[in-house]
């Protein structure tokens, strides 16, 4: 689907799927609305896509160099912020006028389901499973990381167009290995399946979005800055003005996530510059956002153990003049945030456990 020369417009990139696009010769244009890169807000679905913005893509580009039309459920980069329902049907009425396909990446489903429930008015009266009917109705393929929705090993692409499956089946075995040799076992074919049956239930989806509105509300109570309002995955702090002194330039989120590890023991995950790639000439593009993703996928974590991430926040904020920035000391050209190596640009690491211990000791 993807060729050289054509172009995916979407709401949000993922890291992955934008690399994939660009290794076989396409590019990606990101037009979520503009809604979706404000930092503060209380608009219930930042992740919707700008309809006109792709109107106007389409008659630049043509629709014959348009690949496909991929939507992200609960934009991974900027914060897990849902899309409703309403977008995507207006979504689907632009590829139906151009004769477009529309993906739909549904490994933050769960959570979208959620706040399908709880903010659009048009799906507050539904099941969970007539919701996820109606998400399915609009697409022309569907896939997913289980590891995300289901819970599972693995992952699935579901495909309307019998044509269409014939020809993705065909690189089933080049990428991921014959049924009788390669990709998911039975088992975990099975966990998949309870896994799903499991997200249709409201109760289920609802605990991890709860967990997560709650430590965004109290961080925010405590004046540390987070993404608002409160998105699925996980709690994002918003690392530029966590680290105003830092420059972008040197990986602000990243560094945030090790110094939050310095001072906690929490693992988070760096989202911003640090997860891009270089522009073919070598220079570096700035992220829209940077942001340190605190994820907490549901029936995993206590409350007491989210009120000692926000504590240890909570003391790294009042110390947050001790944490600098990073460099990269090992590269990679793809991919770079998976095995790339970083540095601290300065003894600042060494401060902060000095400060850790005076206030803390050995706690850790």
């Amino acid at each position: 689907m993807v060729t050289p020369g054509t172009v995916v417009p979407m709401n949000c990139h993922f890291t992955t799927t934008k690399a994939h696009i660009v290794l076989n010769g396409g590019t990606i244009e990101e037009i979520i609305a503009d809604k979706g890169l404000e930092v503060t807000s209380s608009d219930p679905f930042k992740g919707d896509m700008d309809v006109a913005k792709l109107e106007s893509l389409i008659a630049t580009h043509g629709a014959g160099k348009i690949a496909f039309v991929r939507m992200e459920a609960g934009t991974n980069l900027i914060g897990g912020q849902p899309v409703s329902l309403q977008n995507m049907t207006d979504v689907r009425a632009v590829c139906d006028r151009h004769g477009l396909k529309l993906v739909y990446d549904a490994s933050l489903l769960a959570d979208n389901l959620y706040f399908l429930k709880v903010r659009e008015e048009a799906c507050k009266g539904l099941a969970i499973r007539d919701s996820t009917r109606r998400v399915a109705d609009l697409c022309d393929v569907i896939y997913f990381s289980a590891r995300k929705l289901g819970c599972a090993r693995g992952g699935a692409i579901c495909i309307r167009d019998g044509a269409l499956y014939e020809q993705v089946r065909a690189l089933v075995p080049l990428y991921e290995g014959f049924l009788t040799c390669g990709g998911m076992s039975v088992c975990e074919i099975e966990a998949l399946t309870v896994g799903l049956e499991e997200s249709m239930d409201e109760d289920m989806i609802s605990q991890g979005p709860q967990f997560i509105a709650y430590m965004v509300g109290e961080l925010d109570r405590r004046g540390i800055p987070v993404i608002t309002p409160a998105g699925g995955l996980g709690c994002h702090v918003d690392a530029m003005r966590f680290l105003d002194h830092a420059p972008q330039a040197q990986y602000p989120a990243g560094a945030l996530a090790a110094a939050f590890y310095i001072a906690s023991g929490v693992r988070g995950m760096e989202r911003g510059t640090l997860s891009e790639q270089r522009n073919p000439d070598g220079s570096e593009p700035l992220a829209n956002m940077e942001l340190l993703r605190l994820a907490m996928p549901r029936r995993v974590f206590t409350l007491s153990q989210v009120k000692y991430a926000i504590d240890r926040l909570d003391w790294l904020y009042q110390n947050r003049h001790l944490v600098g920035g990073l460099v990269f000391t090992e590269e990679p050209e793809i991919l770079r945030f998976f095995y790339g190596r970083l540095a601290p640009v300065s003894d600042w690491q060494q401060k902060l456990v000095t400060r850790f211990r005076a206030d803390f000791g050995d706690s850790l």
